[in-house]
């Protein structure tokens, strides 16, 4: 006796292909959960689609319920929403966020999902592994009161970067793009907006996100002496070319990377990866987020989907699955 589920599955790099999955019934902390929404990590999944995940990186870059393995098969994402249909009572029938690929049910441990608060609606709330990104980024290099910060990149982790630095009482914030349609997504969230060209330097902070090695080089010329460059881009096995014979030495730069895989030092001791993920979700609160949303379809087109996604053919900046499957059977 056991569910089943359908899962989106890297087939071989390139091609996706819709599978069945049939569930392991679930034990006495377990959920059964039933998916609302997903959404696809524009970046990272579009390197795991693509097949540009090195080789000695294959352990450290798992998702946490991933299956299989890269470059393929492999069945991979971590942005769903989901509605609880068996488990213990404190969630049964709550909506919570899980760090799960794009799979129509599955079950998982009670301890690794974290409910939506009251408030936040379904389709913000597949932002939260983003905004959990965002924030342990902040606390790897955390804005000052009055700082001048740009963010070179205006996907949607520079988005959600933006947005929190801006609530930093006297920060400036620029939202840095190669692309003037994200002039809009920076109004929506409150900040400047700025082609490379066009941004003012003198920055205490600049937080790069574009994963180009131009938008790495723009982001060291615009900071100011001893200023720090947050490297947030994960680039697979893509090259990146730097020049350091400028300002870089005379000017005691810093470049720093933060990653989302473990909570960052200045909180480890005291935050857990679930209360990060907790409070990514409060901060979900905030409707300015909503003009990241901008595309979705159904689950059983993603295999036609992601590949439009990873060339960049469709340019959402979050692009959300949508799911419309009965609670899963017993068969």
């Amino acid at each position: 006796m056991s569910a089943q589920a359908r899962a989106f599955w890297v087939r071989e790099p390139g091609v996706g292909e819709i599978r069945p999955e049939r569930l392991r019934r679930p034990g006495p902390q377990d959920l059964l959960v039933r998916t609302l929404r997903s959404a696809v990590s524009r970046g990272t999944e579009a390197l795991v689609f693509g097949g540009h995940v090195p080789r000695d990186q294959y352990d450290s870059m798992r998702a946490p319920f991933q299956d299989g393995a890269f470059p393929g098969p492999v069945k991979y994402g971590y942005l769903s929403v989901g509605l609880v249909d068996a488990g213990p009572a404190r969630l049964r029938g709550r909506t919570v966020f899980c760090l799960h690929p794009h799979q129509t049910a599955y079950v998982v441990p009670s301890s690794a999902v974290v409910a939506v608060p009251d408030g936040v609606p379904v389709a913000r709330a597949v932002l939260a592994g983003i905004v959990e990104t965002a924030v342990n980024a902040l606390w790897d290099a955390p804005p000052l009161v009055g700082d001048r910060v740009a963010v070179v990149g205006a996907g949607p982790l520079g988005c959600c970067v933006a947005r929190l630095v801006a609530r930093v009482p006297g920060a400036s914030v620029t939202l840095v793009d190669v692309d003037p349609a994200r002039a809009a997504a920076a109004a929506a969230l409150g900040v400047e907006f700025a082609l490379p060209d066009d941004a003012a330097g003198g920055c205490d902070l600049v937080v790069h996100a574009s994963a180009s090695s131009a938008g790495l080089q723009r982001s060291l010329d615009l900071l100011a002496p001893e200023g720090t460059v947050l490297e947030l881009s994960w680039y697979g096995d893509a090259t990146t070319t730097l020049s350091l014979g400028g300002s870089f030495h005379s000017g005691r730069l810093s470049l720093r990377a933060s990653q989302v895989g473990r909570v960052a030092p200045a909180r480890r001791e005291r935050r857990t990866t679930s209360q990060r993920l907790a409070l990514a979700l409060e901060l979900l609160h905030d409707d300015a987020f909503d003009c990241l949303l901008t595309g979705e379809s159904a689950f059983a087109d993603l295999p036609a989907v992601m590949p439009r996604l990873a060339s960049r053919e469709l340019p959402a900046l979050c692009h959300a699955v949508t799911y419309d499957e009965e609670a899963p059977c017993s068969r």
